[in-house]
């Protein structure tokens, strides 16, 4: 009776425990797989025989060190352009008032809403019909043009709650236009560019569809676990895929660290 009544008084807990077992329970999976052996090439059970081998040698299966460095050099251009072309857009949206803004507002979420089996359709003709030879760079220009959307609409967010007192109060001050945007603007709406940064990234290294359509020969990582999944997935995508959730997970860990800090030292 005590612990039904403690679930009684405490259920939005239960309930977020619940959630978060369920999201994180495919995870838990892929980590026992990384360090498990099969007992054949196409088993994905868990058998008896634990191992840290796959570990040792992340890139032993053939091709999958290249597929991953593919995918990992066309997410950082494509995040490092996105990045910087959606910061450019979300500062002239959200402070400047010009012909064409609520438009140019509504066509931002038409990459996001746009489902990818479309977008990536599309870019495919428009590359064919320019005679633009499909590889690494049209899926660089392809991964541009929907982390954009995502850039934009999470800086401007950041921008939203600015509050603009602290611009004004430095320029009373007597700091120039560029002074107040380097020591107040920038650092204030830094974190949002790099939350837009990082979940740019993440799409990029992520997306399937998009680059199906527009990578020709080009392999990267996830097209490699797909046309592996037909002869049997390597042990070693396990590890890889564990590898990026460890890191993703410690950036997580250490951005919330260091803004408690602040906000306890402020």
């Amino acid at each position: 009776m005590r612990f039904w009544r403690w679930v009684a008084d405490h259920w939005v807990l239960v309930v977020g425990l619940v959630v978060l077992a369920y999201l994180f329970l495919p995870i838990v999976v892929v980590l026992l797989l990384s360090i498990n052996k099969p007992t054949n090439r196409l088993s994905y059970d868990l058998s008896s025989q634990w191992t840290l081998e796959y570990w040792l040698h992340p890139f032993g299966a053939a091709g999958i060190g290249d597929a991953l460095r593919v995918s990992v050099g066309i997410a950082l251009v494509a995040t490092l352009v996105a990045t910087i072309l959606g910061t450019l857009m979300a500062f002239a949206l959200a402070r400047h008032r010009f012909r064409g803004r609520a438009t140019t507002n509504v066509l931002i979420f038409l990459p996001m809403a746009t489902p990818e089996v479309v977008m990536g359709s599309s870019l495919l003709a428009l590359f064919v019909t320019l005679r633009v030879p499909l590889g690494f760079w049209t899926v660089v220009v392809a991964h541009i043009l929907f982390c954009v959307s995502f850039v934009v609409v999470t800086v401007k967010a950041r921008l939203a709650t600015l509050d603009p007192r602290l611009q004004e109060a430095a320029m009373d001050l007597y700091a120039n236009e560029v002074q107040t945007f380097r020591k107040v603007t920038l650092p204030l709406v830094l974190p949002g560019i790099a939350a837009a940064a990082m979940l740019s990234l993440s799409l990029s290294f992520d997306d399937f569809i998009i680059t199906n359509f527009n990578s020709g020969t080009t392999v990267t990582f996830p097209m490699y676990v797909w046309g592996a999944a037909q002869r049997g997935i390597p042990r070693q995508v396990n590890v890889i895929g564990t590898a990026v959730f460890v890191l993703a997970f410690v950036l997580v860990v250490i951005v919330q660290l260091r803004g408690r800090r602040k906000a306890e030292f402020v």
